[in-house]
């Protein structure tokens, strides 16, 4: 009866490790393919964000090929995203800084409030900065009700776990 349990737990396990190692070949193949879009089409990381996401992770050269995408394309859209996804997974090999200041300085300022709202701790006087220097009345007005609630600018999950309400919703390249 023992040797028969040992048996059937040493096929588990076998099954088991089998399962990891045709996830991490799929891993690899998909990182594969995102690195080649990310490397020869321009204005591809959202596209590429989106292949992560749907193979459910990568390798770090996947991440550093989007990351290169967009600095070369000076993508805002994508910096945001990834920037976004950097803070969720700290050990990222990407500079979410970098990202994040591309999107401040470079972006619309419906990707400026987007930080300041779904960022832990966003650079809240760069985008407060940009915005009023925008001189867009709309923007500085949603600003203004934001920090008024809100004003270290603790970013949305800071406000979720505090208890009040507040909906993080991804900025789509449409709205831009």
């Amino acid at each position: 009866m023992t040797k028969e349990l040992n048996s059937q737990a040493a096929q588990t396990q076998d099954a088991e490790q089998a399962a990891i190692e045709k996830r991490r070949e799929h891993l690899k193949t998909e990182s594969l393919r995102i690195i080649d879009i990310a490397d020869c089409e321009p204005n591809s990381a959202l596209k590429c964000i989106h292949q992560l996401s749907v193979a459910g992770g990568a390798t770090e050269a996947t991440y550093i090929a989007i990351e290169q995408r967009i600095v070369a394309d000076q993508d805002t859209a994508g910096a945001y995203h990834l920037a976004l996804l950097a803070q969720n997974t700290p050990d990222l090999p990407i500079d979410a800084r970098q990202l994040i200041e591309l999107v401040v300085n470079k972006g619309d300022n419906q990707q400026r409030l987007a930080l300041l709202k779904n960022l832990l701790l966003p650079p809240v006087d760069m985008i407060k900065e940009q915005i009023l220097a925008s001189d867009d009345g709309d923007a500085i007005g949603l600003m203004n009700a934001y920090l008024q609630i809100n004003p270290e600018g603790y970013g949305s999950q800071h406000m979720l776990s505090s208890g009040q309400s507040d909906q993080i919703v991804p900025l789509s390249p449409g709205n831009s």
